[in-house]
């Protein structure tokens, strides 16, 4: 690092820090000047996290922890993942993460990629292309309140694109990226040695070996079942801060009343989705759909909690959520619904 450099350095990192603390009075102020407001946009989020987040996504974590601690993830896939495998290209791991991500929904993808990658089950590398596109809006959420809240008389094509999109998404960053790596790897294989290169028997034997010591012994149901419960409910009550914490910071532009209102709507929904589907998805429906495969800042944090104590990288599940969300942009603008 040059001298210059270094003074740089400093001054962003003064700068932000200044940032964070400004930010921090002003919110402290607006939460003394508006107590009431502050706490119901803080009920309507723990109102939100109690009766949706609790009942639908509590049970997944529990079940998927079972699984995971008794290693019985690779048989719970057995039948279906040949085809992820056709497609994909996963392990059946991988085919576990990609199935739960899809079915149980947010935050579901990230919280079995961590966990499995915690545990040596997954690859980082697999890990890192999975959260690309398995971490989405639930099926059910879609169903029952987004179509609801939207009043979409013809969810048929909108369900399509939601879940269409990270799906194909998916084949380009699972497969087609391996393409560009081929010419690489078959360039490092020609100049390598070939008293360095083992048999394909002796080194499947060693990645055999290698994975079984890796991966930590099946646990009992009753050891499995205390582990997911407490897992469980650690992880669920951390989705239930972010959702007040992020839900409070709507009264971030209160003092501006003049600001326009879609421009309001649409920061609700890059805040907190639920809540901004709710304040604006009878007015702004496309707006709403365009922001659903990012999911909001909120759903960012969330992420990153559950990836935390792993290498899978938060930043390249951001720029893979805006490559989705500029992609639904591109179809809805080409095709619209309403």
């Amino acid at each position: 690092m040059t001298d210059i450099q270094k003074p740089l350095n400093r001054m962003r990192h003064s700068f932000v820090r200044f940032l964070y603390m400004a930010v921090s009075v002003y919110l402290i102020f607006l939460l003394l000047r508006y107590p009431a407001l502050s706490l119901r946009y803080a009920l309507a989020g723990l109102n939100l996290w109690f009766v949706k987040m609790i009942p639908t996504l509590l049970p997944f974590m529990i079940l998927s922890g079972i699984l995971i601690h008794m290693n019985l993830t690779e048989g719970f896939v057995r039948l279906l993942h040949p085809v992820l495998h056709f497609f994909y290209g996963t392990t059946p791991n991988g085919s576990y993460t990609l199935i739960m991500g899809f079915l149980c929904g947010f935050p579901m993808g990230a919280r079995i990629a961590g966990e499995l990658c915690r545990t040596g089950r997954l690859s980082t590398k697999e890990g890192n292309r999975l959260l690309a596109f398995c971490n989405n809006i639930g099926p059910i959420y879609f169903l029952s309140f987004v179509v609801s809240t939207l009043s979409l008389e013809k969810p048929l094509v909108p369900f399509l694109v939601m879940y269409g999109v990270p799906l194909v998404y998916g084949l380009f960053v699972m497969r087609i990226s391996l393409l560009f790596q081929l010419p690489y790897r078959m360039f490092k294989e020609r100049n390598t040695p070939y008293v360095c290169r083992p048999t394909k028997s002796v080194a499947l034997t060693d990645r055999k070996q290698l994975m079984a010591s890796e991966v930590p012994q099946a646990k009992g149901l009753l050891e499995a079942m205390d582990n997911a419960v407490l897992s469980g409910l650690l992880g669920i009550a951390k989705l239930g801060g972010y959702m007040v914490f992020f839900n409070l910071l709507n009264i971030l532009f209160l003092p501006f009343t003049r600001m326009p209102a879609s421009l309001l709507h649409a920061y609700y929904c890059v805040l907190e989705i639920t809540g901004g589907i709710a304040r604006s998805g009878p007015l702004h429906p496309f707006l709403v759909l365009v922001m659903l495969p990012f999911g909001g800042f909120s759903c960012m944090a969330q992420t990153y909690s559950m990836i935390q104590g792993t290498d899978l990288s938060i930043r390249a599940y951001l720029w893979h959520k805006l490559a989705q969300t500029a992609i639904t942009v591109l179809i809805y603008m080409l095709w619209r619904p309403f």
